[in-house]
């Protein structure tokens, strides 16, 4: 008997040695991005010894083509110069870790986890266009929350969409709980509600989620501006978190989206998702200097634990390594 509950415990162990971390996840999510710019450096610096003008301009090509975009790349050659003339470096090998350290710099105002407490029920409200990943994201979110030992609620705002409630269902079936609300209804009543038998119920996190849209659909945005009104009725302290939801393939008109959304709703966080895909994730750059919003998690794959809080140490060694 004995050897069979040790044996099974060498299986669970031989299982967890063998998963990947999540460095070497984040490393093989970021393939693409790394791809855009390990190779062309590579080249780069094969081509060139020293460092001059004509470095410079390859590089920017190098950061543009990242979708790291025209003023976050200005930024990081600019700083990138101050760098190179501060330390007197010469070769053009020596431009990676200093490329390295400015983006570093660029992205730390970014890295800002999330952290629920001081109010019960904490509200979550998640906003996002079609198709970026948001129903996912609250079913992962829900599960990592869970896992910390909070109880969670999730509320389903999206009623129009045909398949949102059976989605968020099954999300709420996996993870254990309860969600509130159906289709046809309005949804900053469903919230309502669901904030309501939350705070009745002592649950100590409320996931919203919220019909995708696009920033030019005047009227939905002027219902999801309702929606958070709505919310401040259930409890004036809240939503304390507003998430947006962001498709890292989209690249620069995540900027677009954060700064619509972020005047309609006030954004305290963003979901960077999908830099597994196509996505090149110059993009987080490219929001650092934008619109610096918090960047609480990144998605790279389509597992529970594929979504992490956002690291800029982690995110800067996968990207050069």
């Amino acid at each position: 008997m004995f050897s069979f509950f040790k044996k099974n415990q060498d299986d669970d162990q031989a299982k967890a040695a063998a998963k990947p971390s999540w460095g070497e996840r984040l490393k093989t999510g970021l393939g693409r991005t790394r791809s855009a710019l390990t190779q062309p450096f590579a080249r780069l610096f094969s081509s060139h010894a020293k460092i001059d003008e004509a470095l410079y301009e390859e590089l920017e090509d190098i950061l543009l083509t990242a979708d790291v975009g025209v003023e976050a790349s200005q930024h990081l050659l600019s700083a990138l110069r101050a760098r190179v003339k501060r330390d007197g470096l010469t070769e053009s090998e020596q431009l990676k870790a200093a490329l390295k350290s400015v983006l570093a710099e660029l992205l730390a105002p970014l890295e800002h986890p999330l952290v629920p407490t001081g109010h019960k029920p904490f509200v979550i409200m998640l906003a996002g266009i079609n198709g970026a990943g948001k129903t996912t994201t609250i079913g992962k979110l829900a599960w990592r929350f869970r896992q910390e030992g909070k109880s969670v609620m999730l509320a389903a705002g999206d009623t129009f969409r045909a398949a949102a409630r059976e989605q968020l269902a099954e999300w709420g079936e996996r993870n254990q709980v309860e969600v509130i609300g159906g289709q046809g209804g309005d949804p900053a009543a469903v919230i309502y509600d669901a904030i309501q038998a939350a705070t009745a119920r002592g649950i100590d996190i409320v996931l919203a989620d919220t019909a995708g849209r696009l920033p030019t659909q005047l009227h939905l945005m002027e219902e999801i501006k309702k929606i958070r009104r709505v919310i401040q009725k259930a409890d004036p302290t809240a939503p304390h978190e507003v998430l947006l939801v962001l498709d890292a393939n989209i690249g620069q008109n995540a900027i677009l989206q954060a700064q619509a959304f972020d005047e309609a709703i006030k954004v305290t966080g963003l979901v960077l998702t999908k830099l597994d895909g196509t996505a090149k994730g110059g993009v987080i750059a490219a929001l650092a200097k934008r619109r610096p919003i918090p960047v609480r998690f990144i998605g790279i794959g389509e597992g529970l634990e594929d979504l992490q809080p956002f690291r800029v140490d982690e995110f800067v060694d996968a990207l050069f390594s």
